[in-house]
């Protein structure tokens, strides 16, 4: 075992008498060592339950006979971050989990880990540094949150009726107290967000690749089944640790490809474009950007999830969850190995049945194609990815003015003040990886265009990126980004700009003459940030197009 290295032989006595310092006693010396890597803080609803997951898990280690220790690993909440300067550091801090995760197990030569996880970039984080480490992981995500709930079955949820319920409040469609009961209900206990944001895909995706026990990606952060899960999870580690099983034996192109299609059937987070690449890049798979929008035309959307959709988390898991989406996928979905031992078609026929109001069969679908595209053009000549099954069918071919921003926070203002009309397009810059720096999410902006009834008359494309629960017509991830002085940098006022989703185009109606002479006149803008941790970061991360990883160069 790894963990031979610091337990076995003369040579070792010093590291054992630090272990023995720990309060390991000897008799557990030889079994597998395994690290359970917790992202617990009193600060994100997700996590807050933590600490009863991480009891279960570690039963479930001992019984499985391993002998295992926490450590910790920061979350940032995306919510709490968003709108201001936290949100810089909300995508970076994927890059510094995945160092932190590596740093730990390879410096005290762990055999294996559980890796405790529920949020934005925290669950990515950690398959990026399961990847990169090859050692034997399994994944527990603490899982969603229930709906919140009011008056007449009412059922509330986070994006719906706080971000966009500001909105509705300044237009004057709610009043203090309907905004003070969104408030109060949309957040009713711990968990990741209900609908199908970015942290609950990841939790489906994760376990589509069969890096988390079934049921994992759907089941209630306040179920029993959650805790069942939680100990399954970490008996099951030590048996990883016993064959073998590594994370680069299930984390297949297939695997991918199975994520990607579920992905695109449940209509989810246009954030997994990045994390996908990312973590794909870390095992080793080659996954080019038009992978999701090849799959994307054969993969019928399924399922109405919130926030632009009717379905919360709980009724997908309801109704078969993961495997349940599989099972109505049918043939297009591949039999890779998973970490349960079970293929994925072993899993999928063990499930008893699919409640197919919820997750349609392919031949009644919400949507024809999938929930995610990728558009390409003269602004946008690396790409650009946009969640279509947020965009109503009057947004899907638009031609509109652009209105250019050089930062979120200066739209916001544009956009809260009224000066945002019909027939505009937004443009929002300089908030790409580099430029931003750390590629903010950009949902107060899009939920106030939802929540002031511009929706179906007003488009935002931008070099930085959207949270999951934004729908609308939003374009995000252009590359390059305008930091590196690509195309998005040289749209002026007044110029048109045309969306076509169907035909997967977005041009800036400008010549390429003007364009040329623009060029000849951009200058780069000094770095936003100067100092301290984004400061490096900026240096050394990369497009959104690849996934917006950071490099050694």
């Amino acid at each position: 075992m790894r963990s031979d290295m610091i337990t076995q032989g003369l040579e070792r006595t010093p590291h054992r008498a630090l272990l023995k310092g720990t309060g390991l006693p000897q008799s557990e010396m030889g079994k597998p060592f395994i690290g359970i890597a917790t992202s617990f803080t009193d600060l994100i609803p997700g996590h807050v339950g933590m600490r009863d997951l991480e009891r279960f898990i570690e039963k479930g280690v001992h019984t499985g006979g391993g002998y295992s220790f926490f450590f910790g690993i920061p979350g940032v909440c995306d919510g709490i971050s968003m709108g201001h300067k936290g949100m810089h550091y909300s995508l970076p801090t994927r890059e510094l989990i995945a160092d932190m995760v590596e740093s730990v197990a390879e410096a005290h030569r762990l055999d294996g880990l559980v890796l405790l996880t529920n949020c934005d970039k925290i669950t990515p984080g950690m398959l990026m540094a399961a990847a990169r480490l090859d050692i034997p992981c399994i994944v527990v995500t603490a899982g969603p949150m229930m709906s919140g709930r009011g008056d007449a079955g009412r059922k509330y949820s986070f994006v719906t009726d706080t971000f966009e319920a500001m909105a509705r409040y300044k237009a004057g469609v709610i009043d203090d107290a309907e905004l003070a009961r969104c408030e109060e209900n949309a957040c009713p206990g711990m968990g990741s967000c209900q609908g199908l944001f970015t942290a609950n895909t990841m939790a489906i995706l994760t376990e589509t690749m069969g890096m988390s026990l079934p049921r994992c990606g759907t089941a209630l952060a306040v179920s029993a089944l959650k805790r069942r899960i939680a100990f399954a999870s970490g008996e099951r580690i030590v048996d990883l640790v016993r064959e073998n099983v590594t994370p680069r034996s299930i984390l297949t192109r297939e695997a991918f490809e199975n994520a990607i299609r579920v992905d695109l059937a449940l209509g989810g987070s246009s954030n997994t474009v990045l994390h996908l690449l990312a973590i794909a890049n870390e095992a080793g798979v080659e996954l080019p950007l038009n992978t999701f929008d090849i799959l994307s035309k054969s993969t019928p959307q399924i399922a109405s999830m919130n926030p632009a959709g009717e379905h919360f988390m709980e009724d997908l898991d309801a109704a078969g969850g993961v495997a349940g989406v599989m099972k109505q996928l049918g043939d297009k979905i591949h039999d890779c190995p998973t970490l349960m031992g079970l293929s994925t078609k072993e899993i999928v026929a063990s499930l008893k049945g699919v409640d197919d109001t919820v997750i349609r069969p392919v031949d009644a679908p919400v949507k024809k194609e999938g929930g995610i595209a990728v558009l390409f053009g003269n602004i946008a000549p690396q790409g650009a990815v946009v969640k279509q099954s947020g965009v109503g069918e009057k947004m899907m071919q638009f031609t509109g003015t652009a209105r250019c921003f050089d930062s979120e926070d200066i739209a916001m203002a544009a956009i809260m003040e009224g000066r945002i009309k019909s027939g505009d397009v937004v443009v929002i810059r300089y908030e790409g990886p580099k430029g931003g720096p750390g590629m903010r999410e950009m949902l107060a902006p899009t939920a106030a265009i939802m929540g002031l009834g511009l929706g179906d008359s007003v488009a935002l494309i931008t070099d930085g990126r959207f949270s999951g629960g934004t729908r609308g017509p939003c374009i995000g991830h252009i590359s390059p980004e305008a930091a590196v002085g690509g195309p998005i940098a040289l749209v002026e006022d007044g110029d048109r700009i045309e969306l076509d989703i169907p035909s997967r185009s977005l041009k800036l109606l400008v010549s390429d003459e003007e364009l040329a002479e623009r060029r000849s006149r951009w200058v780069a803008p000094e770095p936003k940030i100067k100092k301290g941790w984004l400061a490096r970061y900026a240096k050394v991360v990369t497009s959104a197009h690849t996934g917006a990883i950071t490099t050694a160069e």
